[in-house]
């Protein structure tokens, strides 16, 4: 059954992923009216320096009570105010990226893992984004096209190289500002908004495995990272639809027994979710471990594939 939290999370991040400038605009108005002033100085903070991380010192010293500010957006929005904070910049940067919109500064490596990896890129690059970069599917082999999608368990980003997809990322995954930063830093490209057909086959396999009618991945894949990484995302593949794994039996598998911490820091660093199923490794107990998507959206997608499992062999 879909968890009735997971629900109001999914809600407001399909709201907080809005890619028209008008309507997040319209939305952000709305959610400054329905909060108290203390919050609504807080979230203004935030507008008002989109690609700055606020801290509670800086709410402090404009008196404003972290706790509170933290309590609000727990009891009325099911989310943390830095979680909020970062969707606001995931928007912020995605519309530039759309719009092509010149990079005012380079991200600073103080404060907090910035849009390096997204919306503005290194030093080193142009200090510009490319323009008309939403239109522009024909574009070099040197960039990272990202585009997004819906799902039952909220929005999503998918990003592709000529080579394949190389991310697949709830919008509200904590580390998703740092994955594109070191998906720029490994392939030696910046971010663009647009599709290819890596990107066009992801959505429409993963729109099958929603649905109940895919249960194995063809879509070609990019995956960046250390052998030993490359080796646990492999051996992720070969756990079957509508079964579990544990973290030990992933490491023996791979021919590594001791190396159960190291297998399950690997799972952590991999940008591929559902298709490369990291979801489908839980502990030896049986409890569910991490998992970057949150541990209701893992324990959804057990339940689903286990659903499922019986009716795609009847299919057959």
């Amino acid at each position: 059954m879909f968890h009735s939290s997971l629900v109001l999370v999914s809600k407001w991040y399909f709201k907080l992923l809005i890619t028209d400038a008008k309507k997040l605009k319209t939305y952000y108005q709305a959610l400054l009216s329905e909060a108290p002033a203390q919050v609504k100085a807080a979230i203004k903070m935030v507008k008002d320096n989109p690609k700055e991380k606020i801290s509670d010192y800086q709410l402090k010293q404009n008196d404003i009570d972290p706790d509170l500010v933290r309590r609000w957006f727990k009891k009325y929005h099911e989310m943390t105010f830095q979680a909020f904070q970062r969707m606001y910049r995931i928007n912020n940067a995605y519309l530039e990226l759309k719009t092509g919109k010149k990079a005012t500064e380079a991200a600073s490596d103080k404060g907090y893992e910035s849009l390096v990896g997204f919306a503005y890129t290194n030093k080193k690059s142009s200090g510009s984004l490319p323009k008309n970069s939403a239109a522009n599917n024909n574009v070099a082999n040197d960039v990272i096209l990202i585009s997004h999608l819906t799902t039952p368990l909220g929005p999503m980003f998918v990003g592709a190289t000529d080579k394949g997809v190389c991310l697949l990322e709830f919008v509200d995954r904590r580390m998703l500002e740092t994955e594109l930063k070191d998906l720029q830093h490994l392939l030696k490209s910046k971010i663009v908004v647009g599709e290819n057909a890596h990107i066009k086959q992801a959505k429409k396999e993963i729109a099958e495995y929603f649905d109940g009618k895919r249960k194995v991945f063809e879509v070609a894949l990019h995956t960046p990272g250390t052998e030993f990484q490359n080796t646990v995302w492999k051996a992720l593949n070969q756990i079957t639809y509508g079964t579990t794994s544990t973290y030990q039996l992933q490491a023996e598998r791979i021919g590594k027994p001791k190396a159960i911490r190291a297998v399950a820091s690997a799972n952590g660093f991999n940008r591929i979710s559902i298709i490369i199923p990291c979801h489908r490794v839980i502990g030896k107990d049986g409890k569910l471990r991490g998992y970057g998507g949150g541990l209701e959206r893992k324990q959804w997608l057990i339940d689903h594939e286990h659903r499922h499992s019986s009716k795609l062999e009847i299919l057959k």
